[in-house]
């Protein structure tokens, strides 16, 4: 057909199982119509058709070349274990693996559905079956409280005549006690009038011995008085001697106190005498007074000049400790600002700042240098530079602890991520620093286009942190320019050849194409700054910490010249003080022959005057003897007449007791008369009280038998004039025989006593009221519910059968599902462990779920191991590094590739972004599998290849070449070049 109005595709399919032959599926289509006809075996069909031989002879028509791109490795990096295993099922698994799958999880869906609605409906119809068991006793309940009700109207009908067969009998029995009360008040009065006579006849008696007592205790006060009067003389008397003693005693102490101050005063003007005589003379001593006063005033002299220098010295201290204050308090404002940049750490990333704690701690694990995290290690020379560093590092480096050994990096990252289950990243510095690494193109070159700096000279950083920078970020060769150079990117892109550059608020990066050699840009905007805003100055701070050491050391010296300066002021203090004591020494010695004689003038006058202060003693003791003997004669008289008083009181007060005791004999006969008739009188009053009692309540209980009489016939519906029926009479009358009447009548069935009744009554009446909240409907309402019960019963029968027959379709498709799945996964797992095994690492593929009844949840895990000191952990984009990532999906899907059956497949560019060591491995597995007898051929496209590559004999290696002097394509001449080839073939020398 014509080339620009359609095409022919033609596909054939060998069959080796069919005789019918091979299989030719012919599609024509039609440009022009904008539709395709499709042949099988040059006969017309459908579409659809074509589709069901194709899915019969189960091969992937569309996909003869299986094609493994880059950037499908990046996808399927990001899938989750069950997206993996969906994925995986679709791409190598057989057509009915993912329908079944899917069966599965719509089954499982439905099953649970039903199980809900099972269990819903046999809570419902259990709770119907215990309420309609509830209703069942409430109908038994509506009769039992019928039969209680009827026994209380009966009860209630025989209690009044019981009240009042009860309330009669009382009335009886106080009418004969009231009779018998009335007899022993009668008797009380007759008894006591005798009784009455003999008390009044001992009163009397009782008021004569009274009056004789109250005589005889008048004169008893009266010579008890007398006998106070004498007593009170005769001490007045024992006073006067004892005072006249006491004044006779003093004169004898102060006669001997005189004697001996005498004789001391006499002694010790002797010792002044004395020292008189041997003092000195004291003519010699003014000459030693005025040296040491010049000495006193030289000392004075050199006090004041040593406290003037203790006040500079002073003075100076409190300067210094006021600059260091203010040095202290800009260093604290400086480790702040670093706390701010810890701060957003910890907010942002807990376990990298967990991570940076531990290691502070434990520096001494670590052989070589280890650097936190970059992000605080950075210090930024002007904080509106920071976005141009934030934007160009991603935040995983940024947050990244670098490490000069990868040895330190291993058990780092053994503690932290194994053990502490902390999620951290780490990176190496290069062995060679480039931290000092010369940019290619002088800065003064790019200065015409608006560039003033590179990144790197927008912070400082440890040496290790600026190698790794320069190293893996370029940072050394990344200008950054302003608006002007926004304005003339174009120029700048065209002329400088830069890879990457930072205007003022953008970033651009230029690439060359490998094909064409065409220049393409992209430019992004850029973001705000958020961790390397808070500047720190450094060399700022390391010159306060210089400032702080000089003013420590100042303050030290200071400190040292005021302590030698108060030792030299203490030594002074201590010779005035010295020299102050040697003049007043000296001075005492020139006044004391003065001061003596005065002393011995003094002590002779003293001397004098006691000396005519004198005292006769014998004198003094004879008038006192006198004056005592004429007491003692008042005194004895004294005592005879008390003696004389005490013998007339103690014979009145004999007189006195006698007549108290003929007074208590006749006050103990009245009290014991008395004590008779009170008891005789109470038991009067008593008696009077009760019969009054008595006949009020036979008058009260008269009463109420009339009253019960009326509400019993009431109650029986009997009239006044009715003679009360046999039935409800309380008791059986009795027939002159003496045997009871028969047969028992309706009353005489119930209790005869009100207590007996009332307990029957109170217990009717409770079982009567737990009978509530019935009604005549709840038969009815039983019946309604047993119905809807057998009702509930089918249906939840027809829903289990139900059930039963979706577990069974479920265990049929999970055997025809999960049987192949795992021998399936088996499979990738021995091509998967193979390819690692062959890298000198391991890993494993298994497939994993919580639940086996959770179908959706059934997920492909990844494990795998690159180093030998570690223990296989799960693929994830935490724990693993990118390359590390890159190297395992790729070598997944090669083990997908393998079990999947197909004659072409391309391999585009996997080993983009993998280190030299992986991307060598990978690539001598790809020749190993491409290589072998009977597998797919494949076509492994890439921009560069590694040196001293492994190559095979079966390998073709094409080489495209494509720039701008290639040939265009419809000037390509093919028989031309083979005859340019011949020429040059033949024109060579043998």
């Amino acid at each position: 057909m014509d080339g620009r109005c359609g095409a022919v595709v033609l596909l054939k399919a060998r069959n080796k199982f069919r005789n019918s032959g091979n299989l030719t599926i012919t599609r024509e289509i039609d440009v022009a119509k904008n539709q395709s006809s499709w042949f099988i075996n040059k006969k017309s069909t459908t579409q659809k058709v074509v589709e069901e031989q194709v899915a019969a002879l189960n091969i992937q028509v569309g996909n003869l070349c299986q094609f493994l791109p880059q950037d499908k490795v990046g996808e399927f990096a990001k899938l989750s274990k069950i997206e993996l295993l969906e994925a995986t099922e679709k791409s190598i698994g057989p057509p009915e693996m993912h329908r079944y799958h899917c069966e599965l999880k719509n089954f499982r869906e439905k099953e649970k559905q039903l199980e809900t609605s099972c269990k819903e409906k046999t809570e419902y119809l259990e709770k119907m079956i215990q309420r309609n068991e509830r209703y069942k006793q409430d109908v038994e309940r509506f009769y039992e409280r019928k039969r209680h009700l009827d026994l209380i109207e009966m009860l209630e009908a025989k209690r009044p005549w019981v009240e009042y067969e009860n309330v009669r009998q009382e009335y009886e029995e106080v009418k004969l006690a009231r009779d018998r009360v009335k007899e022993e008040v009668r008797k009380l009065k007759e008894g006591q009038i005798p009784m009455t006579r003999r008390i009044e006849e001992i009163e009397r008696q009782r008021h004569s011995l009274e009056a004789r007592i109250k005589e005889k205790a008048t004169d008893i006060k009266e010579t008890s008085q007398k006998c106070k009067q004498k007593q009170d003389i005769i001490e007045r008397k024992d006073k006067q001697i004892e005072e006249l003693q006491q004044a006779l005693t003093v004169k004898q102490n102060e006669e001997h106190d005189r004697q001996r101050r005498i004789s001391n005063t006499r002694k010790m003007i002797e010792d002044l005498q004395n020292e008189l005589k041997t003092a000195e003379n004291c003519e010699n001593l003014q000459p030693q007074i005025d040296a040491i006063t010049n000495d006193l005033r030289r000392i004075q002299d050199e006090k004041a000049l040593c406290e003037g220098e203790v006040i500079d010295k002073r003075g100076e201290k409190e300067t210094l400790e006021k600059e260091k204050k203010s040095v202290g308090d800009n260093i604290v404002r400086f480790d702040n600002l670093m706390n701010q940049k810890e701060d957003k750490l910890r907010q942002r990333y807990r376990d990298t700042y967990d991570a940076v704690l531990w290691l502070r701690n434990n520096r001494d694990k670590f052989k070589q240098r280890v650097c936190e995290p970059i992000m605080l290690t950075i210090n930024m020379k002007d904080n509106k530079n920071a976005k141009y560093i934030e934007n160009h590092i991603s935040s995983n480096d940024l947050r990244a602890f670098v490490f000069e050994s990868q040895e330190d990096m291993e058990v780092f990252l053994k503690e932290i991520r194994d053990n502490k289950k902390l999620r951290v990243n780490a990176v190496i510095a290069p062995k060679s620093s480039y931290a000092d690494k010369a940019p290619s193109r002088s800065l003064n070159d790019l200065k015409q286009y608006g560039f003033f700096s590179y990144l790197r000279e927008l912070f400082d950083a440890p040496d290790p942190v600026m190698s790794f920078l320069c190293c893996h970020y370029h940072i050394h060769e990344v200008p950054v320019g302003t608006e002007r150079t926004r304005e003339k990117i174009e120029r700048v892109i065209q002329e400088t050849r830069l890879k990457q550059m930072y205007t003022a608020e953008e970033k651009y990066v230029v690439k060359t194409s490998f094909y064409s050699n065409k220049v393409i840009s992209s430019n992004t905007s850029l973001k705000v700054a958020q961790f390397l805003t808070v500047t720190v100055d450094l060399e700022q701070r390391r010159h306060l910490e210089e400032q702080l050491k000089e003013i420590n050391r100042k303050l030290q010296a200071v400190e040292a010249g005021l302590i030698a300066l108060y030792e030299r002021n203490k030594h002074l203090e201590h010779k005035d003080n010295e020299l102050r004591q040697k003049k007043k020494e000296l001075l005492e010695r020139k006044t004391k022959k003065r001061q003596l004689e005065q002393k011995i003038s003094s002590k002779l006058g003293s001397l004098k005057l006691m000396e005519q202060d004198t005292c006769n003693l014998e004198e003094e003791e004879r008038k006192a003897s006198t004056k005592i003997k004429e007491i003692n004669v008042q005194k004895a008289k004294l005592v005879t007449e008390l003696t004389n008083f005490v013998k007339i009181c103690t014979s009145l007060h004999i007189q006195k007791v006698d007549l108290i005791l003929q007074n208590t004999t006749v006050i103990s006969e009245k009290n014991k008369l008395e004590s008779d008739y009170m008891a005789a009188s109470s038991q009067l009053r008593l008696t009077e009280q009760h019969f009054i009692e008595l006949d009020e309540s036979r008058q009260r209980l008269l009463q109420k038998c009339k009253e019960l009489m009326k509400r019993a016939r009431q109650v029986c519906n009997l009239g006044a004039e009715q003679t009360v029926p046999q039935e409800y009479q309380t008791q059986v009358p009795t027939i002159p025989n003496g045997h009871n009447s028969s047969p028992p009548m309706a009353f005489q069935d119930l209790p005869n006593t009100l207590d007996e009744i009332d307990a029957l009554l109170t217990e009717e009446r409770s079982r009567a009221s737990c009978f509530t909240g019935l009604n005549p409907t709840v038969v009815e309402e039983y019946t309604k519910r047993e119905e809807e019960i057998e009702q509930l019963t089918e249906e939840l029968k027809i829903k289990k059968v139900e059930l039963d027959k979706y577990r069974e379709n479920i265990s049929q498709v999970k055997e025809r599902w999960l049987n192949p799945l795992k021998e399936l996964v088996e499979k990738i797992n021995e091509k998967f462990s193979n390819f690692f095994s062959s890298m000198q690492c391991a890993g494993e593929v298994d497939l994993h779920t919580e639940n086996e009844e959770d179908y959706d949840k059934y997920g492909i895990r990844i494990r795998v191991k690159f180093r030998s000191s570690t223990q296989l952990h799960e693929l994830t984009p935490h724990h693993q590094s990118g390359g590390e990532r890159s190297v395992s999906t790729m070598l997944y899907l090669m083990a997908l590739q393998e079990l999947n059956r197909c004659p072409f497949r391309v391999v585009d560019e996997i080993n983009q972004g993998m280190d030299p060591i992986n991307e060598r491995r990978v690539f001598e597995m790809v020749v190993n599998t491409a290589c072998k007898e009977n597998t797919s051929q494949y076509f492994f496209i890439t921009p560069k290849l590694l040196q001293n590559l492994p190559y095979s004999e079966k390998m073709t290696v094409l080489f495209v070449y494509n720039g701008p002097h290639m040939l265009e394509p419809n000037r390509w001449n093919l028989k031309a070049f083979q005859r340019r080839r011949r020429r040059i073939t033949f024109t060579q020398p043998q």
